[in-house]
């Protein structure tokens, strides 16, 4: 893949972290995620009344509408009076709602606040966001090591024949269902290393869930993540940890970020990439 400058290396991670930063802080980023329902059969109320099954913030009406599902078929029912927007129109009438399987989901906004499904292994959620969440007010940036060749590899992407499929533990105590093509294996001070790749569905990138010794006192415990460009002609792929960066669960206490295997947690210090929340950079 040829020598990769210095300079120009720093200048492409400072833009990837730049729109990695404007993406967590803007109004559809992580930092907005302020409620995760997981849907039963039948009915289920949406709105701001404790006694509600999907609880929105208190900004919202106290009863925005029903969610009635049936198997797989999610029907939204908006109550009469209150003006809930899908895009740019105005729902008065039942809409059946696509989850986040094969694509966007069918959002659906009442003032600052939105919610949409989201399917994973236990059934199908509803993911709530608010655009005036506290967490987004008070975010203060994230510390990242200096930016480092040295953590920047041409690793051999080694495919699995035929492709393998996992399932991987999450923070909610489920787990993810994920097509793992291959490995990549890079070598660290003579020593060689290996992390299983995974593929995600409508993706052509691998997404690696990796953890490493930093994770004990300056990196996020539970791992991070990092993508690579697929493999190109010659099998390599460019593995830059600077771009390592932490997964959405930092942040929010409902997102259903994945942990990582136990052959993906390296027994060496991968000091690369973005720091433990709330600490200093080095």
């Amino acid at each position: 893949m040829g020598i990769v400058d210095a300079r120009e290396h720093l200048e492409d991670v400072e833009r990837w972290r730049a729109h990695r930063l404007a993406r967590l802080t803007g109004p559809e980023g992580w930092l907005t995620v302020v409620g995760l329902t997981w849907l039963h059969e039948g009915s289920n109320i949406v709105g701001s009344d404790p006694s509600s099954d999907v609880i929105l913030p208190a900004s919202a009406p106290g009863r925005v509408g029903t969610i009635e599902l049936a198997g797989d078929l999610a029907m939204f029912v908006p109550e009469p009076g209150v003006r809930v927007r899908d895009r740019h129109r105005t729902v008065t009438e039942g809409i059946e709602l696509v989850d986040d399987a094969d694509g966007p989901p069918t959002r659906l906004a009442v003032g600052p606040v939105a919610f949409f499904l989201i399917r994973r292994e236990e059934g199908l959620g509803v993911r709530v966001k608010d655009a005036d969440a506290p967490a987004r007010a008070a975010f203060s940036g994230i510390a990242h090591y200096p930016v480092d060749l040295r953590w920047r590899f041409e690793a051999r992407f080694e495919p699995y024949d035929p492709p393998r499929t996992v399932e991987v533990p999450t923070v909610l105590d489920s787990f993810e269902r994920y097509d793992v093509p291959g490995a990549l294996a890079f070598d660290v001070d003579g020593s060689t290393y290996r992390l299983d790749a995974f593929l995600e569905r409508g993706s052509t990138d691998l997404f690696v869930v990796f953890g490493d010794l930093t994770n004990r006192d300056e990196t996020f415990g539970g791992g991070r993540f990092v993508y690579t460009p697929p493999p190109g002609a010659e099998g390599v792929v460019p593995l830059d940890f600077n771009r390592a960066y932490n997964p959405p669960c930092v942040f929010t206490p409902h997102a259903t970020c994945a942990l990582p295997l136990p052959q993906n947690r390296l027994p060496v210090r991968i000091e690369a990439g973005e720091m433990r929340y709330g600490t200093k950079s080095v």
